[in-house]
């Protein structure tokens, strides 16, 4: 359901006096409202989402982050409201704060760059974060080892140590082997109720809910209504955008969206613009755009109603409880990174990608869509793994045996999944700047440590 105007951008008369603050010539206006809609954000979603203190977020979240901010965001001052479940960050002595606000099982929004801070909110006090469910793991959390397992000390260890990448910063491992969890690590201040950002993971996540909703629309032109008869964009089917092959020009390679992240500009206001520079299908170039037009093209194929739960088809069947899919201020789900999740739900994701979509005896997904998932089709990367519908592709090449496949996020988010080895890895991980976490290598140690 779209956030109606009114309702989001009720003005408050002026700034509170202890908001004001000085700009700084360092920095242009538009980069330091980014910087300040990022901290609001990942303090907004840590807090409320997880149940992370400000402390931990600075020290995790926001540390090490893209350098065109990663300068100015220590310098902002964050002002929680509690009760009201959302944070203001002002940036600007001649605009009002940025504003992030969470709802109930919809996690944080955040405002665009000059609205004003509304008068109320959910008010309420701060959210309880969800315990261990009862019933027996993969649906809950009864019957769980804590430790690794001594096989596998070695190698988790060594994550935990940057063993894998230097630099890195290990927050949570768990190991999945037929079905049972063989082990399982956190670094403090994580831990299984706790969750952090996905990043891209969410695209793969995206690739999936698109599989149980609207499987049939693969081959059809993408559902996008902005693009009018007429538009070659018009061209451009919902497997094209799945697989990084719509044609469409962005920014860089990777085409960072902050605008829609952190700068409150909605997904229909942006994705929808950018013109096409290579014919649909022809070509790959990882870019956001595609799986947040893939996810607004499903939207209008299932309509509000559907669209407003649609996430939850999927999290609540699984039993990933402490999961929550974030929408922009236009309602839009920004399924290509906005997802909060724990490792033992992501655990439980890969474990229903390596079933064939099939959960608790019934089928989740149509036959055929995780062959889909994880086929290479049309223009693949000019190196390193290949990609399917939103999963990358692993094999003896990159060490690891044929068929295995991960879901792949920023700041070292990885689900690996080995097929003929009944083998789950899940990685999270807050790297920063530059690090990179090897999970080829780490799930090959893996694989090798158990019968």
């Amino acid at each position: 359901m779209r956030i109606s105007t009114p309702a989001v951008l009720a003005l408050v008369i002026s700034v509170p006096a202890s908001a004001q603050i000085v700009a700084q010539p360092s920095a242009g206006t538009y980069s330091r409202a980014v910087a300040a809609g990022y901290k609001a954000a990942l303090y907004c979603s840590g807090i409320f989402n997880a149940g992370r203190t400000p402390a931990q977020i600075d020290a995790d979240e926001l540390a090490g982050i893209y350098p065109d901010y990663e300068e100015i965001v220590p310098t902002l001052a964050a002002q929680v409201d509690r009760p009201r479940r959302s944070v203001t960050v002002p940036f600007d002595p001649a605009l009002p704060p940025r504003y992030a606000v969470w709802r109930d099982g919809r996690g944080c929004v955040t405002l665009p760059i000059g609205s004003m801070v509304p008068a109320g909110g959910e008010a309420g006090g701060p959210p309880p974060i969800a315990g261990a469910d009862p019933r027996p793991w993969p649906q809950g959390d009864a019957g769980i080892a804590p430790h690794p397992s001594v096989p596998l000390t070695g190698a988790v260890g060594k994550a935990f140590a940057d063993g894998y990448g230097a630099g890195t910063k290990t927050v949570g491992v768990i190991v999945v082997k037929e079905g049972t969890i063989v082990a399982e690590r956190y670094r403090g201040g994580f831990g299984p109720y706790v969750s952090n950002r996905t990043w891209s993971v969410g695209k793969s996540i995206a690739g999936t809910l698109i599989g149980i909703a609207d499987a049939g629309a693969l081959q059809a032109p993408a559902a996008v209504p902005q693009w009018i008869t007429g538009d070659p964009r018009r061209s451009i089917t919902l497997d094209n955008l799945l697989r990084m092959a719509s044609g469409l020009h962005s920014d860089t390679a990777g085409n960072r969206t902050d605008a829609v992240y952190f700068g409150g500009t909605a997904v229909d206001e942006q994705t929808v613009a950018w013109p096409l520079e290579a014919r649909p299908g022809t070509r790959f170039r990882y870019a956001n755009n595609d799986i947040l037009l893939a996810v607004y093209a499903t939207r209008q194929r299932l309509g509000e109603d559907r669209y407003r739960t649609w996430p939850r088809e999927l999290f609540g069947r699984l039993g990933m409880a402490h999961t929550v899919a974030e929408t922009d201020w236009h309602g839009n789900y920004v399924l290509s990174s906005q997802v909060w999740s724990t490792a033992r739900d992501l655990a439980r994701l890969g474990l229903f990608w390596s079933r064939d979509g099939l959960w608790d005896g019934q089928r989740l997904l149509p036959p055929g869509w995780m062959r889909t998932m994880t086929r290479a089709s049309g223009p693949q990367p000019a190196s390193g793994p290949g990609y399917g519908a939103t999963l990358w592709l692993f094999g003896p090449e990159q060490g690891l045996p044929e068929g295995s496949f991960a879901a792949q996020g920023n700041r070292g988010q990885y689900v690996m999944v080995i097929p003929s080895r009944h083998l789950v890895v899940v990685r999270r991980g807050e790297d920063p700047g530059a690090a990179r976490f090897d999970i080829a290598r780490f799930a090959a140690d893996v694989d090798a440590a158990l019968p």
